[in-house]
């Protein structure tokens, strides 16, 4: 199967609430213009030296979006052009992208990820670092950042119900945000995101309310 009819066969299978972020990370620009001819216009990597080159030589209407984990001192080279950080964990970390987006002269949307997998390896807030995330003063003072919504990733396994209890636990998380004291109204109007769901899993994802999918190997073959 080519890239071109991998991608198109997957968005024909989608809502059409449901954004598609093709996971290009490790693989060549190449392999991207033939997702982009195809009409692909939001890339996902989890490096960002490696996002940040592709974005240089690329064009320049595509959305990089950053799916990985981010460490503070290398916000500064994708903040110029990042469209959306999806892996935000700590209050540190929107500090300093908030930092680095008043320095570029912009506003940086970020998804907030929370932890929903029965894996030691996975980065995330619980819901009550959350809770405090959003009530504290220190994030009130983000004037640069927009918090679009969660992400969440759901443990690696084969069993759906695991994966469904999961991906269901992070939409009442959701769910739950408009609830938050002390979390305004304005703020949470931009809240509209729940990114779930990878080529494994998206299908499950999307029945429980994932809004944003990332889809890498179904589009791109193995790594």
């Amino acid at each position: 199967m080519s890239i071109p009819s991998n991608l198109n066969t997957i968005k024909a299978s989608l809502p059409e609430h449901v954004t598609l972020v093709a996971v290009s990370k490790t693989k060549p620009v190449s392999d991207l213009m033939q997702a982009y001819e195809a009409g692909q216009r939001i890339f996902g990597e989890n490096k960002i030296q490696e996002m940040t080159e592709k974005w240089e030589e690329m064009p320049k209407d595509i959305q990089w979006h950053m799916i990985g984990h981010v460490q503070t001192n290398k916000v500064k080279f994708m903040a110029p052009f990042v469209s959306l950080i999806h892996g935000v964990d700590s209050l540190k970390l929107l500090q300093e992208i908030n930092k680095q987006a008043l320095k570029n002269n912009r506003t940086i949307d970020c998804l907030l990820e929370m932890y929903i997998a029965e894996e030691e390896t996975k980065f995330g807030l619980d819901e009550n670092e959350l809770n405090e995330l959003l009530t504290s003063s220190a994030f009130k003072e983000l004037k640069n950042i927009r918090i679009l919504g969660l992400m969440g990733m759901a443990t690696f396994t084969e069993d759906q119900n695991q994966i469904k209890k999961e991906f269901t636990h992070l939409k009442s998380i959701f769910d739950s945000l408009k609830n938050i004291d002390g979390y305004g109204k304005d703020a949470l109007q931009c809240v509209s995101t729940i990114s779930m769901g990878m080529s494994g899993d998206y299908q499950l994802a999307i029945e429980c309310g994932s809004t944003m999918v990332r889809i890498g190997s179904s589009i791109f073959g193995g790594r």
